[in-house]
Formats: C-alpha cells, structure tokens, sequence
C-alpha cells in the first residue's frame, strides 16, 4: 500500500469504520452477439454487470431479468446464473466480481462494508440486486476508471484502483438506499413492517450504545426518512422512543435492585450518569435517586 499518513482524512474513516473491505477479484468488459451461450454457473463471489450496449436476459436461480442499456445487475454468491444475450447488434457489458476482505486476518466474507451488504445480504432483495443508471451517472463514470486504471502500470496505481473501489461501494450502497427508500413511499404495510422491526431491533439493544443512525441503517434507510416514517407510524420519534425504553428498565431497577445509580445508567445504555440523570428526570420529573427513594417509600439509598 502506502504510508498511512498520506491517505485522505475521508478515506481514513471508512478504512477505520469497516470490518471488511471489497476486493475485486477480477474485471472484464466483453461484447457478446445472439451466437455466444453459457452454461448455468455459480460463484462463490458477488458479480456485478453493467449494460453498456444492447439487451439481455439474465436467469438467477429460476428467476429471469430482462436487461438493457444503463442496467446495473449485483448477483449475490452461490446463485445459480445464466446470461443470454436478446439483441441482434449483441450486447457489451462489464463485469466486476468481488469479494469482501476482513482487515483483521485476511480472511474473505460475504459481509461487507456494513450498509451494503446489510441490506444485498437480506432475503428482502431476492438472490440479485438491480438498479437503473444514467450513462453519466458517477457509478459508471467510476467503474470506467476502475478499468482504466487497472491496465495502467503508473506508479500509485494500485492505491488508486483500491480507493476507487471503496468509493463505488460507498456511491453503490447510496444508491440502493435511495432506490429502496422511494421503492416503499406509499407502500404503507411494508413500511409498517419496517418501523416495526425498528421498534423491535431498539427493544433488544437499548442497552447497547446505539443511535437513530444504527436504527436507521439495520433497516436501511437515511437516518432523515426513518425519523419521519417512524415518528408518522408511532407518534413520537425515535430517539425519544429509545430514551423512553432506557427510562422504563432504569425504573425497575432502580425499584427492585440494590445496583448503583452510575451503574444502573451503564446498564441501560447510557455512556455517563450525568446524562442519565438529566434524561431520567426529563421523563419523569425526578433524580434517579429521589425516584428511587420514592418508591422505597423515603427510604435512604445505600
């Protein structure tokens, strides 16, 4: 690679905040007419195809998608996939395959930088992902260099290509986000379902430091269009949600054990007591402890 201190600031973050990074395990641009044919096959990587030219058909696990130009196709690992190629004047594509590489032990995985593969992971997406692009659009501008870069033989050019290619996964993972949020605008029982699933994903974790943005992203959405969905569905947003439920378990402790104050604030997912203390009294109108000796009847605590 090359010294970490001159890799961009922004970059740096999101080297540091994945567990796993994507790793291309090889390229190819191809034209391909009416004649070509392929045997089903099935990888143990992610494979995706974009449309340059002409239309296709692809078959994925028994299921076909009919393809054109500007069609961007992420088939999932170990999905059984044939191309067959519809048009005449043939067909250009590019393909990418990847893999996802832990930072740890090198070690490859299906998971992912974490909002991507959250979501392509999911059986809400089928064994395949589509999305419509423009020509100009910066995936594609993006995945052109990418080609590019990788016959180059400059110095740096390695580093380049590898920064690159976070970034197509970072613009990739933006658009299914956008395409997924308008996918269920007005479709009121799948978005029920969604805040639902929040609601439960905050139930079993409100001990853990997490935030709307984590809410947000275990049922990938922009932490903007959850707040409003959920606030829509269940009256009060939410981070007030989530606060509420820290307050209501700090309550039954505070009654029914002998645990401390700070402790207590830990427990249910506070990182201080202070800022326990100031949201517990916010809900409630009391200090934890004049809480807890009010329910002990004014007995002092120890």
């Amino acid at each position: 690679m090359t010294d970490a201190a001159v890799l961009p600031k922004t970059w740096e973050s999101v080297l540091n905040s994945s567990s796993y990074l994507p790793v291309i395990v090889k390229s190819i641009e191809r034209i391909h007419d009416t004649s070509w044919s392929m045997e089903p096959n099935r990888h143990e990587f992610f494979e995706m195809v974009y449309i340059k030219k002409g239309h296709a058909v692809f078959e994925i696990s028994g299921y076909p998608a009919a393809i054109g130009p500007n069609d961007i196709i992420i088939i999932k690992p170990n999905q059984p996939h044939k191309f067959i190629v519809k048009s005449e004047t043939g067909c250009e594509f590019i393909v990418l395959s990847f893999k996802f590489e832990s930072k740890n032990n090198h070690e490859f995985s299906e998971l992912s930088l974490e909002d991507f593969l959250n979501f392509v992971s999911s059986k809400e997406s089928g064994a395949f992902i589509r999305l419509k692009v423009s020509q100009k659009n910066e995936i594609i501008v993006l995945l052109n260099r990418i080609l590019k870069e990788k016959e180059s033989e400059e110095l740096g050019s390695e580093f380049l290509n590898y920064l690159m290619v976070l970034e197509l996964f970072v613009l990739i993972s933006r658009a299914l986000k956008m395409e997924w949020e308008d996918s269920i605008k007005g479709k009121s029982p799948k978005l029920k379902e969604l805040i639902e699933t929040s609601v439960k994903y905050i139930d079993n974790n409100f001990e853990r430091d997490i935030s709307v943005g984590n809410v947000a992203r275990y049922v990938f959405l922009s932490s903007s269009y959850f707040t409003r969905a959920f606030k829509e569905e269940m009256g009060i947003s939410p981070i007030n949600y989530l606060h509420k439920v820290r307050v209501d378990r700090a309550k039954e402790l505070l009654s029914d054990t002998e645990l401390k104050i700070s402790d207590i604030a830990l427990s249910v997912g506070f990182s201080n007591q202070q800022r326990f203390n100031e949201i517990f009294k916010k809900y409630t109108k009391l200090t934890p402890m004049h809480y807890r000796k009010e329910m002990r009847g004014g007995l002092q605590q120890f």
